[in-house]
């Protein structure tokens, strides 16, 4: 008798993340090698990031889920960040306080639906890094909300929360893709003399 380990179905859903952390990974470089941060530039690097993001999660997770009420959740999301996306870059001129008001709003609406969608779908293997990107999106609108901010500031963060989401987001599509180790039942092996 021989145990053999066996690898549950990889998840269809493994792309999604990939293609999501690109707007963020990308974002994150802009505005690491940018030497100006105005609010201005701000809301170009935040409109094409969410506008993309918004695209991307929209569309993809409505192909690839199959529960209804996560395509549903999914859907919004990718609504929030196409919508405040293009205000963003429609409104390029807007300062400060708009691109506070864009950032603060789609972070809030996104961040607190992922969330949900993780803690709610404890089940599906994905569940966790939802809940984690989602208490991190929170956690950057708050931040943007609560700590006194000026475009270098603000700017700054977006930078720093694209970059940590997009790793996270490149992990848990990696850590998908390559499906999960379960014990499997041991199968009995007949050795003919």
């Amino acid at each position: 008798m021989t145990d053999s380990p066996r690898t549950l179905p990889r998840s269809p859903y493994w792309g999604v993340p990939v293609a999501r952390a690109i707007p963020f990974i990308v974002t994150a470089l802009v505005i690491t090698f940018s030497s100006n941060h105005s609010a201005q530039v701000g809301l170009l690097a935040f409109g094409v990031f969410a506008l993309t993001s918004g695209v991307l999660t929209a569309v993809l997770s409505w192909r690839t889920l199959t529960e209804r009420s996560l395509r549903v959740n999914f859907l919004i999301q990718g609504v929030s960040g196409i919508v405040f996306g293009a205000l963003a870059l429609a409104l390029n001129g807007g300062g400060l306080g708009f691109l506070l008001f864009c950032a603060t709003m789609n972070s809030a609406i996104c961040g607190f639906l992922e969330l949900y969608a993780g803690l709610r779908n404890s089940t599906n293997p994905a569940a966790r890094d939802w809940a984690i990107t989602g208490a991190l999106t929170v956690v950057f609108a708050l931040v943007l909300i609560f700590f006194p901010t000026d475009p270098v500031f603000a700017v700054g963060m977006l930078g720093a929360y694209a970059a940590i989401v997009g790793l996270l987001l490149v992990i848990a599509g990696l850590s998908l893709r390559w499906g999960v180790q379960a014990p499997a039942t041991p199968t009995r092996i007949e050795k003919t003399p």
